[in-house]
This record gives structure tokens, sequence and C-alpha cells, in this order.
């Protein structure tokens, strides 16, 4: 089992949430996150003062899903958060140890 996450622009949520849903992943969690990278933030103007925007926002999925699933998954996410500019975020993936579901207690697999 493997744990997806992966940093979007907040716009694309429904776009990733979509795509994913179209080849089956059953569950996410999304979490409204800021942060930054090459990016470095950007200078506004708000009533005639300029201000730099360190952190800029941006939405955090964390997706637990089957091995043999990973590479659809991460295509899926890929091609619904890509806008071709800056920003567009990273997609991290890790090993997953165990998966218990704490209704029936089911483990594994099956519990995702």
């Amino acid at each position: 089992m493997k744990m997806i996450t992966a940093i979007i622009k907040p716009f694309k949520l429904d776009d990733v949430r979509d795509a994913l849903a179209e080849i089956g992943v059953a569950g996410m969690t999304a979490t409204e996150v800021k942060g930054f990278g090459r990016q470095k933030g950007h200078t506004e103007l708000y009533r005639g003062a300029e201000y730099v925007v360190d952190f800029l926002p941006k939405v955090k999925l964390e997706i637990a899903i089957a091995a043999d699933r990973l590479e659809e998954a991460i295509e899926a996410i890929t091609k619904a958060a890509q806008t071709g500019k800056i920003g567009d975020g990273k997609i991290f993936v890790s090993d997953i140890e165990q998966t218990i579901r704490i209704r029936t207690g089911e483990t594994g697999e099956t519990a995702l």
C-alpha cells in the first residue's frame, strides 16, 4: 500500500477529485495549507501599500491506495492539477505499513 501526498493549487481541487473518482479512488483527505517552493511568494498592493505574500494558499491531498493502482492515480492527479505555470505543486509517495478500518477491524488493502 502507498500514501500519495499531493500539494496542489486550491482551484484545482474539484478537477483532481473528479479525475480520481473516474479511476475508482474511493476517498481522500484534503487540508488547506500554506507554503512556497521555487515560486517564493509574490508582492501585492493593498490600500496603496505594497506587501510580500511569502506563503501561498495550497491544498494538501492525502490518498491511501493499493500499490498496483499507484501509477494511474499519479497520472490522474498530474493531468488534472497541471496548469503549466509555476506553483502547480508536487506529489510525494510513501509506503504504508498497516491500515486498519476502525469500524470493522479490517486490515490491509481491504481497509482502504
